[in-house]
């Protein structure tokens, strides 16, 4: 299954010049943990966390309203194209030690977030489907070994 069909297409995103303390009311606001940077072109930059606004903002004394998000977040995450499958968004997440994706169309622009949650939602659903089948050849299977 293609990665475009699984990602949340409402992403929560700011821009690099926005503050952290604009950042962390987004967050607020939206009920999220985590914002995706995005440049004027909505292309990924990075992404900040309520982890790095307390670490590398309220942790060293920065002023939030002050320091731009660009100087705290993670920069440069790793993006997969929407025509992707789900075992590349897994190697990548794998391989980065990540848990999220930005989804991009064929021009860079973020057109989603995956999460290896919503993997893992996938193919909890296909393992039930293929469990179905086998219970229901299970009795078929015994009376033809008697």
């Amino acid at each position: 299954m293609d990665v475009g069909l699984m990602c949340v297409r409402e992403v929560d995103t700011v821009l690099p010049r926005a503050t952290a303390r604009e950042a962390a009311q987004r967050m607020r606001d939206r009920r999220v943990g985590t914002l995706l940077v995005v440049n004027e072109q909505h292309q990924p930059m990075g992404l900040v966390s309520d982890r790095d606004l307390t670490l590398r903002v309220m942790a060293v004394g920065r002023d939030p309203a002050m320091t731009p998000v660009v100087d705290v977040m993670s920069p440069m995450p790793t993006a997969i194209l929407e025509s992707s499958s789900m075992e590349s968004a897994l190697a990548q997440m794998r391989m980065g030690r990540m848990r999220r994706l930005p989804v991009v169309n064929g021009m860079g622009r973020v057109v989603g977030v995956v999460a290896l949650d919503d993997i893992l939602a996938v193919l909890a659903r296909e393992f039930s489907l293929i469990g179905g089948l086998v219970e229901a050849e299970a009795p078929r299977a015994r009376s033809m070994s008697i």
